[in-house]
């Protein structure tokens, strides 16, 4: 449903798509504006009709003030629903309903409870936290944080391996898909066809054909524009059980939020993926869209890879109709005899916490953000952080001020080309008050950086999908894995290092913007939180 326009420049090949969104979704799109509409345009007709509903309405109005005022949650997020309403009346609270809770449907969290409990049988955290609390006290008590509000646990002795490219880590992943014997499990925000989706396919229609039990779930959203809109069908046809994540369906019901951004491929539940790359040819660097596209990711070998085997059943379990049976093959080293060592295993490979991230009451807190905050408080040498986008809540500016104020070099890597001027424009926003107590903040002049790295004094990092804006840290799916010691945080720092030689730092006073321009982006700053 796509067609792309190439032309050359004369430095290189740049490539131009005009995308054609399947019929599906914009049916789907269609019908939301025109419930929303109906639905708005039935208030306010009542509202002029009968005298009394204005008076109801007004009452609701300040019930919705009131509960948002009184809510636990962030004030960044409370403030512009409260202007929201406030300077939209009958309208503004019927917005409230339809899309201020971020709750998953009711169905969806019966589902993730039963899914939650029924998995493999979980290891005992506390002999490991110990022994991490014997070599520091305060990283202990981060990952035994972590552990709980994550329910998620922590492992030794699994091999993790880092590649600093895109195109790398696809080239690994091909080799690792070509020996699978038992499962193939993926899970990805972005699919599109191309040369970066196209191998992995072939070997999934192989190894379907063989026997192996392949699984794919994909964002409905995040594939609007790469995808067409029966593409889970077409991949059952090649013997492939495929579903797309919460499935646009026309309900003006908030259901665009809470979106699957993870990234997973788990084989044999022995060796594991994630990390920021998504399926598509601009993460391999085979289109050029803005620039040279800097990903990463991130490969696991051993007993942690039962995590992401874990989140992947989650998504798939919610998606799917029918409630997959999970049993102890797919957790192949949780479950089998190697899952119990006659001693602790050994702590030389480091520690290692994979992690989901989500909506409430799904997830209690906002896990990746608090990880983040953990690692800027415990750093005493320096924080370095790659995100591609910079929208955060006062208390994670707060965080890392409070770093940069203690001494802390605190370092944040960006894009110089954006893939979307608006929020580019927001993330700017924060420059200045960052840069004026000491974070100094790098832009990637060679095109976009895509990457989720935060590295803190050569001994903690994490690495996955969280990105520093909201849609990322309070509304989606995420993932990512939490590391101490292991030997691949060597080639992070390396990576890192090497790419800030390829970024230019930004003194905010550099970037001048007219007085009309300032005005635009404090309004769509304060308004962020609802992007």
């Amino acid at each position: 449903m796509k067609r792309k326009v190439r032309y050359r420049a004369q430095n290189g090949m740049q490539e131009k798509e005009i995308v054609y969104i399947p019929v599906r979704y914009t049916v789907a799109m269609v019908l939301t504006v025109l419930e929303l509409a109906v639905i708005l345009a039935s208030a306010i007709a009542l509202c002029f009709v009968l005298p009394y509903f204005y008076i109801v309405a007004i009452l609701i109005h300040l019930g919705c003030v009131i509960k948002i005022a009184a809510s636990d949650d962030n004030p960044d997020y409370k403030i512009p629903w409260l202007l929201v309403i406030l300077f939209l009346p009958v309208i503004g609270f019927m917005l409230y309903f339809l899309f201020y809770s971020r709750k998953l449907k009711r169905k969806y969290r019966k589902r993730l409870s039963y899914l939650a409990d029924h998995s493999y049988e979980k290891p005992d955290d506390g002999a490991l936290l110990a022994a991490l609390g014997a070599e520091d006290r305060l990283v202990a008590s981060h990952a035994a944080m972590l552990c709980d509000i994550a329910d998620t646990h922590i492992f030794a002795g699994t091999e993790v391996r880092y590649f600093p490219l895109g195109e790398r880590a696809h080239r690994a992943m091909l080799e690792d898909l070509c020996r699978a014997r038992r499962f193939i499990f993926l899970e990805y925000f972005i699919i599109e066809e191309g040369k970066c989706w196209s191998p992995i396919l072939a070997i999934l229609r192989e190894k379907a054909a063989a026997g192996v039990d392949v699984r794919v779930v994909y964002d409905d959203v995040g594939c609007m524009k790469t995808l067409p809109g029966n593409y889970d069908r077409i991949l059952r046809g090649f013997g492939i059980s495929a579903v797309s994540f919460a499935r646009l369906r026309g309900q003006a019901d908030g259901e665009i939020n809470n979106r699957s951004h993870r990234k997973i491929m788990v084989i044999d539940g022995e060796v594991g993926y994630t990390g920021g790359m998504n399926l598509a040819d601009e993460y391999i660097n085979e289109t050029v869209r803005f620039g040279h596209w800097k990903d990463v990711a991130i490969r696991l070998e051993g007993a942690a890879v039962s995590e992401l085997t874990h989140l992947f059943l989650i998504d798939y379990g919610i998606s799917v109709k029918r409630m997959p049976e999970i049993t102890t093959e797919l957790f192949p080293v949780a479950c089998g005899e190697e899952a119990m060592p006659a001693a602790l295993p050994s702590a030389e490979k480091g520690y290692v916490i994979p992690f989901g991230d989500g909506p409430r009451p799904i997830y209690r807190n906002q896990v990746g953000k608090l990880v983040i905050q953990n690692l800027l408080a415990g750093a005493t040498r320096y924080v370095y952080m790659m995100t591609p986008y910079l929208i955060i809540d006062n208390d994670l500016c707060q965080s890392m001020e409070n770093a940069a104020l203690r001494g802390v070099d605190v370092r944040i890597l960006l894009p110089h080309i954006p893939d979307k001027r608006i929020i580019f424009n927001i993330s700017r926003t924060f420059y200045k008050r960052l840069v004026d107590v000491g974070v100094r903040i790098y832009e990637y002049t060679p095109g976009f950086l895509h990457a989720k790295v935060y590295l803190a004094d050569d001994a903690c990092a994490m690495v996955g999908t969280v990105n520093l804006d909201y849609r990322s840290l309070v509304h989606h799916f995420e993932n990512g894995v939490w590391l101490y010691r292991t030997p691949c945080l060597a080639d992070i720092r390396r990576d890192i290092e090497g790419t800030l030689a390829l970024c230019e730092e930004v003194d905010p006073a550099s970037i001048k913007a007219t007085p009309l321009a300032r005005f635009f982006r404090s309004i769509v700053r304060i308004l962020s939180p609802l992007l």
